[in-house]
């Protein structure tokens, strides 16, 4: 017997309502994120996105209050693609040696991959807001400021598994591969060609060749 009580009716349509709307939201924080990489964040707003999502100004208002709302909302909607795509992934790797390889080698995959057109969200945005203050700027800095402790304290541990010699300056060591990772992330996206990704993985393989303990005799 089918139960057609209204109440019942009524609930199911506001989850269905509320389930359209979330994936109204999200879909529109994919284009915001697309759009920040390319143009720049200060460069997105709610009459920006509306042209480019075919919405109104106040459909837009609907989702979000305000130009610094929808910065925030991107931000943490590119944080989660990044967790997904990178950082995630590498959780899975065993500590140490293992878990750094991952982590460098993602970040390179979803730039390769073009996860956004401008390249990594994180390193185009940390290069536009730098000079910059408020709380836009300071979530995208969380968010670079995570991936970089999580990278020293993979090598910490490597290090102490005797993986990076005890010698070894692991805050020097991570500023390199930090390098790598940005200048490939830079020339791939002026370029669109691979070569660069393919010397970024060529210089941190040789990097960490050079780290390890000697081995004993």
């Amino acid at each position: 017997m089918s139960d057609n009580r209204p109440g019942k009716t009524a609930r199911v349509t506001a989850r269905k309502r509320r389930s359209d709307g979330e994936r109204s939201r999200t879909a529109i924080l994919h284009t915001a994120a697309q759009l920040a990489t390319v143009e720049g964040i200060n460069g997105l707003s709610i009459s920006r996105l509306a042209n480019a999502v075919g919405m109104s100004k106040s459909g837009l208002f609907a989702h979000f209050g305000s130009k610094e709302e929808l910065q925030l909302a991107t931000v943490e909607f590119a944080s989660a693609v990044f967790s997904a795509e990178v950082t995630g992934p590498a959780a899975e790797a065993a500590d140490g040696m293992p878990r750094l390889r991952s982590l460098v080698e993602n970040f390179l995959h979803h730039v390769e991959r073009g996860v956004f057109p401008g390249g990594c969200f994180f390193a185009s945005t940390t290069a536009e807001l730098d000079t910059q203050s408020g709380p836009v700027r300071d979530r995208v800095l969380e968010v670079e400021n995570d991936f970089l402790a999580r990278i020293d304290a993979a090598a910490r541990q490597a290090q102490a598994d005797g993986d990076i010699a005890s010698s070894e300056d692991v805050e020097q060591l991570i500023f390199e591969l930090h390098a790598f990772l940005l200048l490939a992330n830079a020339l791939f996206v002026l370029t669109q060609d691979s070569a660069p990704m393919e010397r970024a993985r060529r210089a941190i393989d040789r990097r960490l060749a050079v780290a390890p303990t000697p081995a004993r005799p």
